[in-house]
């Protein structure tokens, strides 16, 4: 179980490693990374990052090589922005929970087909218009789901 403390770290070494990937690492290898998540240790002397890697397999490993490359300037990256007794050695993993979740959405759309994106679920904006239709159709009728004595 992660303490408070720990959560904290891996948050602060998580915004400190996609802001330095995202505008400082010029390896042409890592590219379309986004970090999804830290995990810090229990010792706090290291940290998982994991990453996602918009590509195919080769791109993901290629990527991957590059971030273990790079992981010494990403370390003292994180040393100057946090204070803390040891800097933590960074390793990275690919996080396939992104992917995962766009290829169970396109499963889940080609079995519930084309007639489920055609909008038929009302929306939250939609629900107050359709009640304002129903109230305009029939005054003198119950409304579903709304009190009688709300309008006496």
């Amino acid at each position: 179980m992660s303490t408070r403390r720990q959560l904290k770290a891996a948050e602060a070494v998580r915004e400190v490693v996609s802001m330095a990937i995202l505008t400082e690492v010029r390896d042409p290898r890592v590219r379309d990374v986004t970090v999804t998540g830290v995990e810090m240790d229990a010792d706090m002397r290291s940290a998982t990052v994991h990453v996602s890697v918009m590509g195919d397999e080769a791109k993901q490993k290629l990527a991957l090589r590059g971030l273990a490359n790079s992981a010494g300037f990403l370390q003292s990256r994180i040393a100057d922005r946090i204070e803390t007794r040891y800097t933590p050695r960074l390793s990275f993993e690919i996080d396939g929970g992104v992917k995962k979740s766009l290829e169970i959405a396109r499963l889940l759309a080609e079995v519930l087909g084309p007639s489920s994106g055609d909008g038929a679920a009302v929306a939250p904006a939609d629900a107050d218009t359709q009640s304002l239709e129903l109230r305009q159709r029939a005054p003198a009728e119950e409304v579903p789901g709304e009190d009688p004595q709300e309008h006496a």
